[in-house]
């Protein structure tokens, strides 16, 4: 078929003075182009040619569970390393999600907050001045030592026999730097 449209535009080519030459190199470029075409096809389709939406876009890795928006908190104080006492003897990895690392110290509980969040026992009765943080280091490290404002789940104080010295853990969702010191 395209074989035939060059004859055909050669034959133009030829009536209007135009050099045929100019038109074995437009024929040339459809073949390129439809040969591009039919390996980018077979090589989407030896690759799967879909994008993977949803699901676990890492095999092999238990994903967490879905925050519970009624155990929401807003908190603000100083973010600092954890008390040597409170940490385990083996360092977690600093991409693996750990509430031995970080505390949020002087901590006070900040009124606002989204609609429908807060409203469970846990979110009403969380009245620490100190909380664990439970995240990965690179969401904590840039803000050590310094004032923020921190949003996220309260989890239940651990049984007493723990070494988390009945301290609550906040799963950390969001953290906003208030000052560069903590006073």
């Amino acid at each position: 078929m395209l074989n035939a449209k060059c004859k055909r535009q050669n034959a133009k080519a030829e009536r209007l003075h135009v050099s045929p030459l100019l038109h074995f190199d437009f024929c040339i470029l459809n073949y390129v182009v439809a040969l591009l075409v039919v390996a980018t096809s077979v090589g989407a389709a030896q690759i799967g040619g879909k994008l993977v939406v949803g699901g676990n876009p890492t095999p092999g890795t238990e994903q967490p569970e879905p925050p519970n928006l009624a155990d929401r908190i807003t908190a603000s104080g100083c973010l600092q390393a954890a008390p040597k006492n409170a940490a385990t003897n083996d360092a977690p990895d600093a991409n693996t999600p750990s509430d031995t690392r970080f505390v949020l110290a002087n901590a006070e509980l900040v009124g606002r907050v989204p609609a429908g969040t807060g409203g469970s026992p846990a979110a009403a009765s969380a009245t620490s001045r100190s909380y664990r943080l439970s995240g990965i280091e690179s969401q904590f490290s840039p803000f050590m030592n310094t004032k923020v404002e921190i949003s996220g789940e309260i989890k239940p104080v651990p049984p007493s026999g723990s070494d988390a010295n009945g301290t609550p853990t906040l799963v950390v969702e969001f953290v906003q730097k208030l000052a560069s010191t903590c006073k």
